[in-house]
């Protein structure tokens, strides 16, 4: 029988022999460094970093920067961006290889000795360029991943700031609706205190109240609606639906100077839903290729250690020798239909992801359009109930007043006045709301803010993260 120290030396050198296989596995590939770089391009984001205070007042930068970081739904498709990154090393990496020991339960007898036992390590090749192509696939995929996670956070940033003016509108309309009510409940007094005079029919004080009641209701509704609403951006924050929130102050005033055409160039370049189909264009374009490839055969290469003891007769040639074989083995790929069939699978595949990417391309810039239409058109109101509309019915209250003391107007057309002054307040902050949500629109839609320049082509080329090699 051999010494011990024999075996060990030779399950030493096959043991060194799979550590070698599984750095072949890990360097069989191109090179990694694009995962990690991917991730180090959100670090922007902060999610789950440092959340700033809503203490006192805040502004809207600071809401959103809030609801980047803290949102669940943004979370979730930040995480699903790290497992498709995850995925690629896994794509890109050799089948493990198989180690396998056997023992015989009676020995084989041979001329140099019995054989006890054989260990054997085996090591399988994909045919050469699936590995690179498995790995590409993997790569567009987690690249696709990103743009999803780019689109989920744009989505939240326009979600957040709807609801936002929505709840500034809805302060705006309270205190507007107050200072109506209040101003009703006045001329219900006035009004009473003329017809115990003589100089009012009952009509009047009957409209009056009936003004009055109109305007607590609306006041009532008004006031109800702002609990739901501050749930609604709770939610966006990740925060509990009850958290107080102050009514916001003020909208933003800009207007955005932009043609469509400009705005169908940014939306080509930069929208996320776009990129993302771009890149599962480029994934199905590796996936035709790798079904090509299949009809090739993988390769697997082994060897095998047979231990062999001492022969009984003594003076044998080669008397205990250990026998060591080689092994090559590849797969027959002979059912062509099967590969074919693959290969129409996958340019099927390719085929639907380019008519889906010209049918959203279409899609988006329908609603591109549509929200500069709208954005426009509630600049140009706001011009009109600013300038023209409201100081005329502010104006023609005021006669109306002027004309009531002198009693050349009756109680009813001085609240007729009133209201008509009430109705254009409230319209103005509509409109005003209605521009704001326009522009939050159309910057989730072209992926980038409307009122800062356009960044240099060459940046833009350095953040594209679709090169594979």
């Amino acid at each position: 029988m051999k010494p011990a120290t024999a075996r060990y030396g030779i399950l030493s050198l096959l043991l060194g022999a799979l550590a070698v296989g599984a750095g072949c596995a890990s360097s069989n590939s191109p090179g990694t460094t694009e995962e990690p770089v991917a991730v180090e391009a959100v670090a922007d984001a902060d999610v789950g970093a440092d959340l700033p205070s809503l203490e006192g007042e805040p502004t809207l930068d600071e809401y959103l920067t809030y609801a980047g970081r803290n949102n669940p739904g943004l979370r979730a498709a930040f995480n699903r961006w790290e497992a498709a990154l995850d995925l690629v090393p896994q794509a890109k990496s050799l089948p493990d290889p198989k180690l396998s020991y056997t023992n015989y339960v009676e020995e084989v007898e041979t001329r140099v000795g019995p054989q006890r036992w054989n260990v054997s390590l085996a090591q399988t090749f994909p045919w050469f360029g699936k590995l690179s192509l498995r790995g590409r696939m993997a790569l567009e995929a987690a690249h696709a991943a990103r743009q999803h996670y780019e689109a989920a956070r744009l989505r939240l940033l326009f979600e957040f700031k709807r609801a936002y003016y929505e709840y500034y509108y809805l302060g705006r309309a309270v205190a507007v609706t107050e200072e109506n009510v209040q101003l009703l409940g006045d001329l219900g007094d006035v009004a009473l205190a003329q017809y115990r005079a003589g100089a009012v029919p009952h009509s009047a004080v009957i409209r009056a109240q009936i003004e009055l009641a109109k305007g607590q209701d609306r006041l009532s509704t008004l006031r109800d609606m702002r609990e739901p609403l501050v749930a609604d951006l709770n939610a966006a924050l990740g925060r509990p639906p009850d958290a107080p929130l102050p009514w916001p102050k003020e909208l933003p005033a800009e207007t955005a100077d932009v043609t469509s055409e400009k705005l169908l160039e940014w939306l080509e370049r930069n929208n996320p839903e776009l990129k993302a189909l771009d890149f599962a264009t480029a994934k199905e374009n590796a996936a035709v290729a790798l079904a090509r490839k299949d009809r090739y055969p993988d390769i697997t290469l082994g060897v095998t250690y047979i231990e062999t003891d001492e022969a009984i007769m003594a003076g044998t040639d080669d008397s205990g020798k250990d026998p060591v074989l080689a092994m090559l083995s590849i797969n027959l790929p002979l059912w062509a239909g099967k590969y074919r069939a693959a290969e129409r699978e996958a340019r099927a595949r390719l085929d639907a992801a380019l008519s889906e990417r010209e049918n959203r391309r279409n899609a988006l810039a329908a609603d591109v359009k549509m929200a500069w239409y709208s954005l426009h058109d509630a600049a140009r109101k706001i011009t009109l109930y600013k300038e023209t509309l409201i100081p005329q019915a502010d104006q023609g209250l005021k006669v109306t007043q002027q004309a009531f003391k002198t009693g050349k107007a009756d109680f009813l057309d001085l609240i007729d006045a009133q209201q008509t002054l009430l109705e254009l307040q409230l319209l103005y902050e509509r409109v005003r709301v209605n521009r704001a949500r326009r522009l939050a629109e159309l910057e989730m839609l072209v992926g980038r803010p409307i009122l800062q320049p356009e960044p240099a082509a060459e940046e833009e080329l350095k953040e594209d993260p679709r090169t594979f090699e």
